[in-house]
């Protein structure tokens, strides 16, 4: 029996000497900053077995004669994916195989879309192409409805007379379009696949469609679940004790300019050990344009954007403290950088958390301070409302834009559904993390503009540079209801059209 138990401890140690090899390997190549490169080969094998899958599944769908119901649908619009990975870039561009906000199964009518501001945005293309001539029109018929108004010509039964049914069909139509589609809380859902990429979570029931699929796919199961997840946890495990232990000791160095170097090395070092626990590929574009002081605003996808952007620089974060595992990394950070963690609490008190901002910013020692404007996570399909607070700060603002590819993990955290451990533990069990980052140039706000325009205009450029859909609504109606303010916008937009006609 002992001999039996010596053999199996022998066999045991030999299996485990090359996991913990790879594991320190792993660790230690993450610590200094160099890769290898395997990582950028395992997602060229995984695009070759999406595309034979691909190929397989559309080859059994052609003998026996049925079709998908979604390869009947012809929108691909707006599901453009941008490149992935740089100078060896194997992840292009292309609307098959990228995640789209979901099956558009209506044709949306252009001319009229309802928005929190009506005015703004109602006849989007006669806007376009009238210029001061039909604004001046628009005036003098107010002005006339006004005068008219006030002379009593305008009387209940005249409105009455006047009245055409045909006056709220834009609004019916808008109305029925919004039900069977909704713009807003799609994007609060995780982005559907053009096509499978072998995980059952994002499948059509394809596992077992052939039985060379089949095995490709069990092939694929036992090495996540059975490899690459156990040696993700070890490895944010040990990253995590990394990153608490170091920030430890920066934290009692005297402050000055070797603490601020220090914390940097040691910031980048420690996040990207971290991003080696998602087999992250991220690719940095433009980085002369990276922060160096301010503030910097990017989309929010995910809590996994502090890591991608931690990855390549230091940042001072902002935002609502936290306990729990999130709770852990904040108090460790707080140690050897000036971060801004609020109270639930002072949540409301805006002109409290406002004047931290300021004197962070004004400081041009601290780091640049990142923010997430949205307040929420949105789907990576589109850029949602941003809180004008960190634009009312009289700072330069650094834009970044955020594009994860969905083929190879969804990123988006859905937090009304999912808590933050299980969150996780879909992102280490997902083939791995891919995305790309575009530095903006630097932006300033004008004179005289308020800072919900200057808000708007950052808005707009992140979402084009991003390949995203730039929508005004707020993105915390993923938890509450719209504002009375926004239906009676909208009331209001609707006499005036019915003034005018």
């Amino acid at each position: 029996m002992a001999s039996l138990w010596t053999v199996m401890s022998f066999a045991f140690s030999l299996l485990l000497t090359p996991f913990l090899m790879l594991l320190l390997a792993i660790i230690f190549l993450a610590s200094i900053g160099k890769s290898l490169g395997v990582r950028r080969l395992y997602i060229k094998l995984l695009l070759a077995l999406f595309e034979y899958g691909r190929q397989n599944i559309e080859n059994v769908k052609k003998r026996n004669g049925t079709r998908d119901a979604d390869e009947n649908l012809s929108i691909e619009e707006g599901c453009e994916s941008p490149t992935i990975m740089g100078k060896n870039s194997t992840v292009t561009s292309t609307k098959a195989q990228n995640g789209c906000a979901g099956n558009t199964v209506i044709a949306r009518s252009k001319n009229f879309i309802l928005v929190p501001e009506p005015e703004m945005h109602n006849h989007k293309n006669d806007v376009e192409e009238s210029n001061l001539t039909n604004k001046q029109q628009e005036t003098s018929t107010i002005d006339e409805v006004k005068e008219d108004s006030l002379n009593q010509k305008n009387s209940f039964e005249t409105l009455k007379a006047g009245f055409a049914p045909t006056s709220c069909l834009d609004y019916i139509r808008a109305g029925v379009e919004a039900i069977i589609e909704d713009e807003v809380t799609s994007r609060f859902e995780a982005e559907e696949l053009k096509n499978w990429n072998l995980l059952t979570r994002t499948n059509r029931y394809y596992e077992f469609i052939s039985w060379k699929l089949t095995f490709i796919w069990m092939f694929g199961f036992v090495m996540r679940y059975c490899f690459l997840l156990p040696l993700r946890i070890f490895i944010c495990f040990v990253g995590v004790m990394w990153l608490t232990v170091c920030t430890a000791v920066v934290g009692y160095v005297p402050e000055g300019s070797f603490k601020r170097w220090l914390n940097s090395k040691v910031s980048l070092m420690c996040f990207a050990v971290l991003s080696s626990a998602l087999s992250a590929v991220i690719k940095y574009n433009n980085p002369e344009n990276r922060p160096v002081v301010g503030i910097c605003v990017a989309n929010h996808t995910s809590p996994i954007d502090v890591l991608v952007l931690m990855c390549d620089n230091c940042y001072s974060l902002i935002g609502q403290r936290h306990g729990g595992f999130l709770g852990v990394l904040q108090r460790a950070l707080a140690r050897a950088s000036p971060h801004i963690w609020f109270e639930r609490s002072e949540v409301k008190d805006r002109e409290a958390v406002a004047k931290r901002l300021k004197k962070h910013v004004s400081d041009p020692t601290n780091p640049p301070i990142l923010i997430f404007p949205e307040g929420t996570c949105i789907n990576n399909t589109s850029v949602m409302q941003f809180k004008k607070g960190s634009f009312e700060v009289d700072s330069i603002i650094y834009p970044v834009a955020i594009k994860y590819d969905p083929r190879f993990g969804d990123a988006f955290w859905n937090s009304s559904r999912y808590s933050m451990i299980q969150y996780l533990y879909m992102m280490m069990s997902s083939w791995a993390i891919v995305c790309d980052v575009w530095y903006l140039p630097p932006m300033y706000r004008k004179e005289g503009e308020s800072a919900i325009d200057f808000a708007n205009r950052v808005k707009s450029v992140i979402a084009r540079q991003g390949g995203l859909v730039d929508l005004q609504w707020d993105g915390q109606l993923k938890r509450m209801k719209p504002k009375k303010e926004w239906r009676e916008k909208q009331q209001e937009e609707f006499s005036k059209r019915f003034k005018a006609e």
